[in-house]
């Protein structure tokens, strides 16, 4: 049923208006339309050289872009104090990191090693125990 709440019409889920449900509706088409663009397409094409020479960096980005924020600010702060879990669980994932990556590169010079689950778990492992049981 549609209603009239605060000068606005509702949706037929209580607590939304329209204008909301429209939104979410153009939202998903955009998403869907753009991750179905390169099948859409009826000739076939190639990514430009400069970005396949990018994607090998895309995953380590994509981390970097999710986990610094959250790593570097509290509620939108710089931390006050040294002693947060989440900076000795970063330390120590990207210390992992590197030192797979370096002993890897060691033992098998020019294969490819990508220790990213590695460093999620190392991180997470430092992390809980430092969280949860000393409330860091």
């Amino acid at each position: 049923m549609m209603g009239h709440v605060m000068g606005s019409v509702t949706g037929p889920i209580p607590g939304t208006d329209l204008w909301t449900l429209a939104t979410i509706a153009g939202l998903a088409c955009i998403t869907v339309l753009a991750r179905c663009f390169f099948f859409i397409s009826s000739k076939p094409w190639q990514l430009p050289a400069w970005a396949q020479r990018g994607l090998p960096y895309a995953p380590i980005a994509a981390m970097a872009a999710v986990v610094l924020p959250e790593v570097l600010m509290q509620q939108g702060h710089w931390p006050s104090s040294w002693r947060d879990a989440r900076f000795f669980a970063a330390a120590a994932a990207a210390l992992y990191f590197y030192l797979r990556r370096f002993y890897a590169q060691r033992q098998a010079p020019g294969v490819a090693s990508n220790p990213m689950l590695g460093a999620i778990v190392c991180g997470m492992l430092v992390y809980l125990p430092l969280h949860l049981a000393w409330g860091w």
